[in-house]
């Protein structure tokens, strides 16, 4: 059902944790199969770079394999670039979600731009 690469990183995750003191911070949740994510940001002011990013995923083995992913991805990337990720790029990172766990690979997308959106917002203070 799941591909190598999911299962790769499910039991390994390399962005599994928190960061302290975080410039931005975004959470997603789908209540119907009960997945949450949070998502902690780090980001290089002077080049909008994320430059730490990590996660902490209650949820199914494809919820915490697409929150690996999306920190993956958007990590070393500006946040503009990073808003441009979307749930099928991670899909593809991973291998193809099956169909019914597609909705996990948009969960971390929903977190990322939370926590871009809320970067941005406190900026502009």
């Amino acid at each position: 059902m799941y591909s190598k690469k999911i299962i790769q990183h499910f039991a390994n995750p390399k962005f599994f944790g928190k960061i302290k003191n975080p410039d931005a911070v975004g959470k997603a949740g789908n209540p119907r199969c009960g997945d949450l994510l949070t998502l902690y940001l780090k980001v290089d002011k002077p080049t909008k770079k994320i430059k730490d990013i990590k996660f902490e995923t209650l949820g199914c083995a494809a919820a915490i394999a697409a929150s690996d992913m999306i920190c993956e991805l958007a990590k070393g990337k500006t946040l503009n670039k990073a808003l441009k990720i979307g749930f099928q790029d991670v899909s593809k990172g991973l291998g193809a979600l099956p169909p019914l766990k597609i909705h996990c690979a948009q969960l971390v997308t929903k977190a990322l731009r939370d926590a871009i959106e809320k970067y941005k917002k406190e900026m502009v203070k």
